[in-house]
Parts: structure tokens; C-alpha cells; sequence
């Protein structure tokens, strides 16, 4: 044509343009442009339109701007195609700048102008009143029922969170195409509506809607939110039977389903059958078998994504670290972090939460601060991560120094700061510090956070403040399983059996359904009261939700059933755990221990270090206490070297039990060593000490160790006074006893238990200060309980007060119809006062009630096995030989002055026509056998379970002096230590 001199016009270059954008010749584009602006089709509308697509196209943004500017007239369809192309490169700022021009020059939006508006708006940062003032516009141009104007509005207040507001625009439309179906179920998936969002789509399907792979791929996400499996796994079959089976979004939303819900099998089957893969199929496979552990899978999964060249997101990296931190994979977690960096996503913060996720559960602290220094982004999570770094290594001073940096920097704390802090303070402690951030807690607004809440439960109820506690507890809005089972915990921690069984009910009663924790927190305190049916009861609660198996369940009955003494049972559920803690073990020995079954509790122990299960300071000082209650001493000096073997000789509370094993087994010396041994005391350190004084009849030690408490520093208790007045009562301090008893109250604050009394009445009646006693209990301002009416009747038996004595019994017998020491207390009493006919009334009356009495029993070691003996005891191999032995003891007891005690329970009829032997007690037979079967030198050390008598205290007085022996007998009350023909108790027992 231009040879020919043909002039072409402006269809010519319109053709022009099409033919060269067509063929993507944008050189000979910019060139038309040229040949156009010379002669002076640049004016022309239609080519100005055409000329606005080729800059587009080649990326001259500028050039698309002067073309639009230069154009003579610009009518709505020229500002849709600018704002149109403005918008597909998320140029937000541009678009809404050429929107607000084109409304200024008074131009009139149509439909698609307000979508192109509403789309710029979508990308985030627009100011919600400028969203309203499009929707009020749209209104005001009549196209507010036009779904291709509300479509994207719809989206845009789903995705602000203003579900109501879609939900209105929705209902509002003229007609709904899949793009507004979609946009309104996808709306209600993004915000919690899950069940909305599948009966919408069922709704759509009904009105016949065609169904597309968008709006399978919305409502699948949907089922998955909403943990909608089986719903999800019904519309998989539609969209077979649709023909969307092999849809790239419908696969990737399908492989997330069974990938949230543990089906990997037929994850993989949609995976493999995909022929499109894109990052996001990869992607979703490979989150789903991260956070189900799948770790070697999923890293597999992702060389294979980098080989096929598809680029993993943020969110796939991030699953991936979370494995590695889970597994402590830090090598391989290096790796990843080394791939974050070559990949430019590093700076994410996804990313770096990550990273520091996995540095902080992989113990690496260093690592983690350096890499927290490095951050990009003032997140408050990564901080929250390194407060939860300095609490796992109980850092409280750098918990704090970085608690103060994060308020400097002008971070806001959220709801998972505090309780990151206040765990520390909890770990360390420092209730103190904790109590200043539960005020910042308040100012913040949070106090009424479930979440801090019930961080702040577990606190103060761990350090005992429960009332605190339970005020929070008790103003929480809404029911959560997670305060009430801290609370119900702090409970049973602090001995408070019945006060958590009675939360425990109470939460059930709301509704709150137990966790596993509630369950063994409920069964620890039926074992610390020993309420073995509720136990059960709570126990069959358990496994009827579900929580058969759970560890800390079968722990809690472990401890339960051994605590009750019931060891077949507790063995039961031992042996039926699939595996087995150190505290398995530890419940059934402090169980065992605890209930009185002492050879049970060493075998376990023995056990327990057969299995090479490495045992704890717990263990041990369960162990030393049932090697004390049997009087165990060699056992307890081989658990000792086991202590200092592993190093655990340091440890206070395992000294403590010591000095009350060694005590137990009449080694006050031993005792005394470990104590002076100790750097540290505390005050169950001195109880141990002043209650072994007492129980050895050393009550002057007693006391002074008393004094000595209280200038140390620490605090009497409860149990302090009941050893300091056992000790004043043992030998006969009376003014001093009763000082120490008003002094609980006037000086320490501790308001005394019926055992406090029961001391006193003991006090005096052993002083013989019988009327002094009587109107002391009269005067007593709570109900006198079975002990202190048992003291009291024991001791009118050593005074033979038979007025006050029957008043005793008769109290006695009303609480305890059923125990045989009420009733041999008051036979006793009419024996020794010489009324047989009342002794015989009273033994009629316990025979007819069907009680019987507890046999006086004694026991020894010897050779490493132990020999126990009954009164008139002839079943012992050498029988005859300790008889014969005994008749000569008795002889050159008498010799030197022994007379025995004929007349203390028997009448002349009774002792003429009995054979006497039937009659020598079970300590006089075990004292006779140790003199017949240990090396002299050896001191002999006799357990007996009853009081000993007054015969044979003197005639073991007398058989130390003959056979030059140290002779120790423990019986039911205290130590007796003979030695040379004196008792450590000096006759005041």
C-alpha cells in the first residue's frame, strides 16, 4: 500500500494491531504506534482502545496511561478496560485512584466498573468506609442486585469477616450465577460457618445451579474445616459422577481432606491420579503428612516437587520445620533453613516462626536467640516463642528482660504472651512476679481470656493460693474443660482430697466433659483418702469416654488401688499397661508403702531396679520408708548406697526419710549423723529429728531440737507440736507440754487438731493428772475423738481409775463399737483393779459383737530372715530350746532380784489351772531366741506390734543386765532402749 501510495486508514491499522498482537510482534506494535501518532489516528477511539492493549501487553504502563489521557473522549467501556487491566497486576492503589477520577468527571459506573473497584479493594490495606461508599454507590446506580457488580463484594465482606453483610448482598441478587454461589460458600468455610456452607451448596445443587470444579473445591474445604468427613467423602463421589474427579482444584482440596483426616491412603490414591500437579497438590500432601508425623513421606515428597521444578509455599517449608522440631531433627532442619534462604522466603514470617520453633524445641537457645536477632518482622509470635525458649530452661531474669524489650518496642502482648511468662513464673516460683503480670493482665483486658485464665488457675493453684484460684475459676464466662482440671489438680496436689472430688462433680454436672487429666487428677484424690468406690466409679467414667489406655489414668489407679491395700488389683492394672513410667512403678511401691503392704513395696522396688527402670528421688523415699516401717535396717543401708551411688545422697527429702528410717530401727545415732550430715534443712528435717527424739524417749533432745527450729528460720507445723508434746508427755514435762499447746495458736497461728489434743490428755494422765485430764477434755472446744478417749482409758488403767475409766470406755465404745483395743483397754482396767466379773462381762460383750482381739505379735532378724512369735508361742523350730533358755533367763533374772508380775490380768484360779507358758508374752520368746541365736556383742533390735507390758519391760531391764546386751524393742508407742538394767524411758512409758 505505501508503494502503490495507497493511504491507509483507520481500519487498516486497528487490523494492523490485532494481527501483531495476535502473532506477539509487540517491536512492529510500537511501531504501528508511530506510523499512528504521525498521521494523527491517535484520536481515534477505537484505535486509542486497541493502543491501551498493546502497551498492557508490552508492559508500558506509562504508555497505557498517556494513550488513556490522550484520548478526545473516554466513555465508561475505555475506563472499564484501564481499570480492568490496572486490577489483573494487583496495582490496588492505581485502580481506585482511576476510580475516583472517573466518578470526579462525572462518568457513570456500570457493573463491571464496580467489580474492577470492589477487586482492587480485595487486595487488602482499603479502609472499610471506602468499601461502604462503593456499596452505597452501586445502590445509588441501580446494580445492586447485579451479580457481576455484588459477586466480588460478596467475597470482599466474607473475607473482612462481615459474614452477615455477604449473607444480605447475597439474598439480595436478581439471579445467582456459580461465581456468587462459590463466593458466598467459600465466605461461610473462611469464617466458622461450615454447616452454612454445605447446606448453601446442597441448596445451589437443587435449584439445578450448574456445578463447577471451584464450587467443589469451596465446599470440600469447607467439610474439611469443619471436620465434615463422611459429608466430604459423599461429595467426592459427586464429583466423580460429575466428571470433576481429575480437576487439579477439586484433587488438591480432596488430598487435603483425607489428609486432615488420617486417611493417607487415599490422600496419595487423588494425588497419583492427578495428571496437573501444581505446587499447591504437592503442598497440600506434604502439610497433611507433616502434622500427622509422616516425616520421611513428606520430606520424600518434597525433593520429588523441587526435581519436577514446582516451587513449595511457605506454608509446606513451615510443615515441614514443624516435623523436624517435633522429632528434634535439627540437622535436617538446617537443611530446610539453608533451602528458605535460597528461595528468598526466610523473611516470611511463617517462616521464621518456624525456624525458631525448631531451634527452641531442638534445645538449641543460642541458635534461637542469634536467628530471633536476625528477624525481619516485629512479630509478636516470635517473641511469644523466645519467652516460651527462656521458660524451658526456668530463665526467669531473661524471660522478664525480654517480656520489658517487647512493651519498649511498642508490641502489644496477646493472649499467648502472658501465659508464656506466667508458666515461668510457675516453673521457678516466683508467685510474686506472677502476681504483677495477673495486674498487667487486668489493665490489658484479658483477665477474661479462657486461655490466660486458666494459665493463671494452674498457677496460683500449684503454689497453693486456691481461694485465689477459685475466685477466677469461678468468674470465667464461658466452660472450660482445661481451668476446671487445673483447678481440680492444685486440689489433689495440696492434699485437698475431698474439696477437688467435689469440683469434679461439679464439672460434670455443667456438662465439662472430663479430659484425661481430670480423670487421674479425680482418682489421685480418691486415693488420697482412700475412697476406693468412687475411685471405681470414676474410673468406669474413664473408659466410657474413651480414655481406657491413657498413661496418667492407669498411673492414678495404680496408686489408687495400692494406697486402698487392695494389691492384686493394683498389680492388675500394672501389668495391662502397654508401657510403663517411672511413676507407674513409683504408685505402686509409695502405694504399697502407704497402706501398710512394707515386703510388697520392697519387692517392687527390687523389681523395679532388676528391669533397670531408673528410679527417682520419689523412689527412693518411698523405698526407705517401708525398709523404716519394717525395721529393715540392712535393707535401708543397701537402698542408701544405691542413693549415693546414683547421687541422689544430696537430695533433702530422701535425708529426711533416712533419719526416719534409721530412727524406726532404733538407730537414733545413725539418725542424728544423717541430720548433722545435711547442709540444708527444712522443716520436715527437724520433724524428723524431734519426733525420733520422741519416739526414743530422749524428750529433752526433743525439745532443744524445737529451740533450734525456730532460730534457724523455719516454721513449726502441725506435725512439729504432735512430736515435741509426745515428747514432753514421754517424760513427764507436764508445764512445758502444756506451753508448747497454747503456744500453737498465740505464737504461730496453728489451731489445734484432735491428735494436739489427744497429746495433752496423754500429757497429763501419764502424770497421773487424771482430774486435770477430765475436765481438760470437758473443756475441749471440738468433739473428743476416739484417741484422745483411748489415751485417756489407757491411762486410768496404769491409775486404776475405774470411774473415770468407764466414762472413757463408755465414749470409747460409742464412736468404736467395732475395735478390739476399746474393749481389751476396758478388760484391762477391771483386771488389773482385781473386778473379774466386770473383765468377764467385757470380754462376753466383745465375743457377742462378734470383735475380735488383735494378737500381740513380735519380730526379729536374724541370719537375713525374720522370726515372728505369739504369746505362748510353740510353732518356732527351736521351741523347746528358747522355753528351756527362757526358764534359766528367769532364774538368774531372779537371782539379781526379778519378780514377775503374776496378777496383772489373770485371777489365782486362772493362773493355778493354765499351763504358764500358754501366758509368756511374744517380746519375752524374741528376746530369748536373739540371746540363743546372735554373736554377743550384737545388739538386738525387737518390733512389737502392742504396747508392752509392764512385766516385760522389767524383765528385759534385767536381761540386759545379765547378758550384758544392748536390747532396743519398738513397740506400738515408742522405743524402749535397755542397757546394763536401765530403759531410756526410765520407767515413764
Amino acid at each position: 500500500m505505501d508503494q502503490r501510495d495507497i493511504r491507509a486508514n483507520c481500519q487498516t491499522y486497528l487490523w494492523l494491531l490485532d494481527s501483531c498482537l495476535t502473532s506477539g510482534l509487540l517491536a512492529d506494535c510500537q511501531k504501528l504506534h508511530g506510523r499512528i501518532l504521525k498521521v494523527g489516528f491517535d484520536r481515534e477511539i477505537i484505535i486509542c482502545d486497541k493502543l491501551i492493549d498493546v502497551c498492557f501487553t508490552s508492559g508500558d504502563l506509562n504508555g497505557v496511561v498517556k494513550v488513556f489521557e490522550d484520548m478526545p473522549e473516554r466513555d465508561v467501556h475505555a475506563w472499564n478496560k484501564i481499570l480492568s487491566g490496572f486490577s489483573a497486576r494487583k496495582m490496588s492503589k492505581k485502580v481506585l485512584e482511576l476510580f475516583s477520577q472517573m466518578l470526579a468527571e462525572a462518568v457513570s459506573p456500570n457493573e463491571y466498573t464496580f467489580a474492577n473497584a470492589l477487586r482492587a479493594c480485595n487486595n487488602g490495606g482499603i479502609d472499610f468506609g471506602f468499601v461502604k461508599q462503593i456499596h452505597a454507590r452501586i445502590i445509588f446506580h441501580g446494580v445492586d442486585s447485579n451479580p457481576i457488580a455484588l459477586n466480588p463484594l460478596i467475597d470482599l465482606y466474607a473475607k473482612m469477616g462481615l459474614i452477615s453483610s455477604a449473607k444480605r448482598v447475597f439474598d439480595n441478587l436478581d439471579w445467582k450465577d456459580s461465581v456468587s454461589w462459590v463466593a458466598m460458600i467459600a465466605g461461610l468455610s473462611k469464617n466458622g460457618c461450615e454447616g452454612e456452607a454445605l447446606h448453601l451448596f446442597c441448596e445451589m445443587h437443587a435449584e439445578g445451579t450448574s456445578l463447577t470444579p471451584y464450587v467443589f473445591s469451596s465446599v470440600l474445604s469447607a467439610c474439611t474445616k469443619g471436620q465434615l468427613f463422611e459429608t466430604g467423602m459423599q461429595l467426592h463421589a459427586l464429583t466423580i459422577k460429575q466428571g470433576f474427579s481429575s480437576e487439579t482444584f477439586v484433587c488438591n482440596a480432596l488430598v487435603t481432606l483425607y489428609s486432615r483426616l488420617g486417611n493417607f491412603t487415599s490422600a496419595e490414591q487423588v494425588f497419583s491420579k492427578l495428571k496437573d500437579k501444581d505446587g499447591v497438590s504437592y503442598n497440600s500432601l506434604i502439610s497433611g503428612l507433616a502434622q500427622q508425623g509422616f516425616s520421611d513421606r513428606a520430606l520424600e515428597l518434597f525433593e520429588k516437587m523441587q526435581v519436577e521444578g514446582l516451587d513449595p509455599d511457605c506454608v509446606t517449608v513451615a510443615s515441614l520445620l514443624s516435623v523436624c522440631a517435633s522429632t528434634k531433627a535439627l540437622h535436617r532442619g538446617k537443611q530446610l533453613h539453608s533451602y528458605a534462604l535460597k528461595a528468598g522466603m526466610s523473611a516470611d514470617s511463617i517462616i521464621e516462626g518456624a525456624l525458631l520453633d525448631l531451634y527452641v524445641k531442638s534445645s538449641d537457645i543460642k541458635t534461637a536467640h542469634d536467628f530471633f536477632l536476625t528477624t525481619q518482622n516485629e512479630n509478636v509470635v516470635l517473641w511469644n516463642v523466645m519467652l516460651v525458649a527462656y521458660g524451658q530452661l526456668d530463665d526467669l531474669s531473661q524471660s522478664f528482660r525480654l517480656f520489658k524489650e517487647m512493651q519498649v518496642k511498642g508490641l502489644v502482648p496477646n493472649q499467648f504472651t502472658y501465659p508464656s511468662i506466667l508458666r515461668t513464673c510457675t516453673l521457678s516460683g516466683a508467685l510474686y512476679l506472677g502476681e504483677q503480670i495477673h495486674t498487667l493482665v487486668m489493665k490489658t483486658g484479658f483477665h477474661f481470656n479462657v486461655y490466660v485464665c486458666s494459665v493463671l488457675i494452674d498457677m496460683y493453684a500449684k503454689h497453693g493460693k486456691l481461694d485465689t484460684a477459685l475466685t477466677i475459676l469461678r468468674r470465667l464466662g464461658e466452660e472450660d474443660v482445661v481451668s476446671w482440671t487445673a483447678m481440680i489438680a492444685g486440689c489433689t496436689q495440696h492434699d485437698l482430697f475431698n474439696e477437688a472430688l467435689k469440683l469434679f462433680e461439679e464439672m460434670l454436672s455443667r456438662g465439662i466433659q472430663a479430659d484425661s487429666i481430670g480423670f487421674s487428677s479425680a482418682i489421685s484424690a480418691c486415693a488420697g483418702i482412700q475412697a476406693l468406690n468412687q475411685g471405681q466409679q470414676i474410673q468406669a467414667q474413664a473408659y466410657l469416654s474413651g480414655h481406657s489406655g491413657n498413661l496418667s489414668i492407669s498411673n492414678a489407679l495404680v496408686s489408687l488401688y495400692a494406697r486402698c491395700g487392695k494389691t492384686q488389683e493394683a498389680y492388675l492394672v500394672f501389668n495391662n499397661m502397654d508401657t510403663k513410667d517411672s511413676i507407674s512403678w513409683n504408685g505402686l511401691i509409695s502405694g504399697f508403702s502407704q497402706s501398710g503392704h512394707y515386703e510388697e513395696a520392697l519387692n517392687v522396688f527390687n523389681q523395679m531396679n532388676k528391669v533397670e527402670v531408673e528410679p527417682s528421688v520419689f523412689t527412693f523415699t518411698s523405698a526407705v520408708s517401708a525398709a523404716g516401717n519394717l525395721a529393715e535396717v540392712k535393707q535401708g543401708k543397701l537402698i542408701q548406697a544405691m542413693i549415693f551411688k546414683r547421687g541422689f545422697d544430696s537430695e533433702i527429702e530422701i535425708s529426711n526419710a533416712l533419719i526416719t528410717m534409721y530412727a524406726k530401727c532404733g538407730s537414733i545415732s545413725d539418725s542424728k549423723r544423717k541430720f548433722l550430715e545435711m547442709a540444708e534443712k527444712n522443716d520436715v528435717t527437724w520433724n524428723a529429728m524431734i519426733t525420733a527424739y520422741s519416739q526414743h524417749g530422749d524428750g529433752l533432745q526433743a525439745v532443744n531440737h524445737f529451740e533450734n527450729m525456730k532460730k534457724s528460720g523455719s516454721v513449726p507445723n502441725h506435725v512439729t507440736f504432735i512430736g515435741v508434746l509426745t515428747a514432753c508427755s514421754h517424760v513427764g514435762l507436764v508445764n512445758e507440754g502444756i506451753c508448747y499447746f497454747e503456744s500453737m495458736k498465740k505464737e504461730h497461728g496453728l489451731v489445734p487438731k484432735p491428735e494436739h489434743y489427744a497429746c495433752v490428755v496423754d500429757l497429763l494422765s501419764r502424770a497421773g493428772l487424771l482430774s486435770r485430764a477430765r475436765k481438760f477434755v470437758e473443756e475441749m472446744p471440738i468433739k473428743p475423738d476416739p484417741m484422745v478417749w483411748r489415751t485417756l482409758l489407757s491411762s486410768c488403767i496404769v491409775h486404776k481409775n475405774i470411774e473415770l475409766g468407764e466414762l472413757a470406755a463408755k465414749n470409747l465404745l460409742d464412736l468404736e463399737p467395732e475395735d478390739s483395743a476399746s474393749y481389751v483397754l476396758l478388760s484391762n482396767m477391771y483386771a488389773v483393779s482385781r473386778r473379774w466379773n466386770y473383765r468377764d462381762q467385757t470380754r462376753e460383750m466383745m465375743k457377742n459383737r462378734g470383735v475380735r482381739k488383735e494378737p500381740g505379735r513380735s519380730w526379729i532378724e536374724v541370719m537375713n530372715k525374720i522370726h515372728a512369735f505369739f504369746v505362748g508361742d510353740k510353732l518356732h523350730p527351736l521351741a523347746d530350746e528358747i522355753y528351756e533358755y527362757l526358764e534359766e533367763l528367769n532364774n538368774r533374772a531372779a537371782d539379781i532380784g526379778y519378780v514377775q508380775d503374776h496378777n496383772s490380768l489373770l485371777n489365782e484360779t486362772e493362773m493355778e489351772q493354765k499351763d504358764p507358758t500358754l501366758y509368756v508374752h511374744s517380746e519375752k520368746l524374741a528376746v530369748t531366741f536373739a540371746l540363743l541365736s546372735l554373736p554377743d556383742g550384737i545388739p538386738i533390735r525387737v518390733m512389737k506390734n502392742l504396747r508392752v507390758c509392764s512385766d516385760c519391760h522389767n524383765w528385759i531391764k534385767f536381761i540386759s543386765r545379765i547378758s550384758n546386751r544392748e536390747i532396743v524393742v519398738r513397740d506400738a508407742y515408742r522405743f524402749h532402749h535397755f542397757e546394763n538394767g536401765n530403759c531410756s524411758c526410765k520407767d515413764f512409758w
